[in-house]
């Protein structure tokens, strides 16, 4: 199944502790439907000190959010996103604001 976001668009949070927050999809996980977005939904793991860490520490990290609570990012704001098939048969998806392109998902079909 198709996906509206892929890894390194730009996407608004419309949902959650983060809403509103604008970042990039660093990867999708499309086993749990999940995007992890450049500063959204941050967490802290408190480290143990060890031999090569001898003084423990913070380590702070993005965690994942559901894909459903993300939306492409088209000048600022949240857009639907629509598929569309070319004339050469390459499949496209198009923001419903404003009409843009934003990616190509696959060549021409055979």
């Amino acid at each position: 199944m198709a996906r509206h976001v892929k890894k390194g668009d730009t996407v608004v949070v419309t949902a959650g502790n983060d809403a509103g927050k604008v970042g990039e999809v660093l990867r999708v996980i499309t086993s749990d439907d999940r995007v992890v977005v450049q500063g959204v939904n941050i967490r802290t793991r408190h480290l143990k000190p060890t031999q090569q860490n001898p003084q423990g520490g913070l380590l702070r990290k993005e965690m994942p959010i559901h894909i459903s609570n993300v939306s492409p990012a088209v000048d600022g704001r949240p857009s639907r996103v629509r598929f569309e098939e070319k004339s050469d048969g390459s499949k496209v998806r198009v923001a419903v604001r404003g009409g843009k392109e934003l990616h190509t998902l696959r060549g021409p079909r055979r």
